[in-house]
């Protein structure tokens, strides 16, 4: 199968074009979030009246239980001794008995149907939830790629002087972005996808328990689901950093990279140690400047622990007005930096 050679001038039209192309995206998952946002609050404050509701309906039940206890003693002892009553007594006992049973019959199917509706609501709520995570993750990968394309590859053309990278560049780029997004699909898919899944399972089980089993039963259940929910947020939250933390924008870069720093060893339950040295003062740099020193520093620290099996890692950065110093040193195996991998862009 022959490609087509593509020149610079080609090269940076189709990098516009996804630029583009990839703005646009942004916009429509940013709304698509929005609007699961807007019907997560209504739902939210629908689903707090119907449990208002469906505890007065409960208490309502309560106290018709107990009417009609007393209504049916009533019926029992007009029975026993109609001779003692007139014909409108007996009556009068009977109906005033039906009345209160059809009303605590229509009560019961009532508050059946808010149940219902609360369930739904709850398991709604859920699916929304999802989406929002997965919208809000979306638009941070997104906000990635498209700086890393405005700021990168712009102007590609000029930077790749050999022709054979040229033409070879374009498709490396492609199969890094397809190998992205399969392993985030698979991350998504293993963590955070089956927690949330099983959430669900685990919160119907927890309204069936409470009915069969009791309230005691149904609190344990609980405190299982809130450690699995637990356990989902973290993975959420290491997925939303490894992609791009939010705090890069909000705090700067130092205080970002201790977080994350913090964040893996936290993961990795404190082993490799990894310790944190910050020379210069601390003082924003340009969006560009921390998001490329974040990246280098993650995938420092990435191979460390994943590649080279490090125990103890050292960071240490020194941001000047001329230049910005990182030095990353692990006690790892190491590798062979003359070799060079076929699958590497470089």
């Amino acid at each position: 199968m022959s490609r087509k050679v593509i020149n610079s001038k080609q090269l940076d039209m189709i990098i516009e074009q996804m630029v583009k192309t990839v703005e646009s995206s942004k916009d429509e998952i940013f709304e698509i979030g929005e609007n699961s946002r807007k019907e997560f609050e209504s739902l939210g404050k629908e689903l707090h009246a119907v449990k208002q509701e469906v505890t007065e309906l409960i208490n309502k039940q309560d106290n018709l239980e107990i009417q009609v206890r007393k209504a049916r003693n009533r019926l029992s002892e007009v029975s026993r001794q109609f001779k003692n009553y007139t014909e409108e007594q007996i009556r009068q006992a009977y109906d005033h008995a039906h009345e209160l049973q059809l009303e605590l019959h229509t009560t019961s199917q009532k508050e059946m149907q808010l149940r219902n509706r609360r369930n739904e609501i709850e398991r709604r709520l859920l699916n929304l939830e999802e989406t929002i995570s997965k919208a809000d993750r979306l638009v941070s990968q997104v906000s990635v790629v498209l700086n890393y394309v405005t700021s990168d590859l712009q102007h590609v053309g000029q930077m790749i002087a050999d022709a054979t990278e040229k033409r070879e560049f374009g498709f490396k780029i492609m199969e890094a972005q397809e190998e992205e997004r399969r392993r985030l699909s698979r991350e998504i898919h293993d963590g955070p996808a089956q927690m949330l899944a099983n959430v669900m399972m685990r919160s119907d089980l927890i309204d069936r328990t409470y009915r069969e089993r009791g309230p005691g039963e149904a609190i344990s259940e609980i405190r299982s689901l809130k450690v699995m929910v637990r356990t989902a947020l973290y993975e959420v939250r290491r997925i939303i950093y490894d992609l791009r933390p939010m705090a890069l924008d909000d705090l700067g870069l130092v205080p970002t990279l201790k977080k994350y720093i913090s964040t893996i060893e936290e993961y990795h339950k404190g082993y490799p140690r990894i310790e944190f040295i910050n020379l210069g003062v601390e003082h924003r740099i340009s969006s560009n400047l921390e998001v490329a020193v974040f990246r280098l520093v993650q995938e420092s620290l990435t191979n460390a622990i994943k590649h080279a099996q490090a125990s103890s890692i050292n960071v240490k950065l020194e941001v000047k007005s001329t230049h910005i110093t990182v030095f990353v040193k692990d006690d790892g195996v190491g590798f062979d930096t003359t070799e060079k991998k076929k699958s590497r862009l470089a």
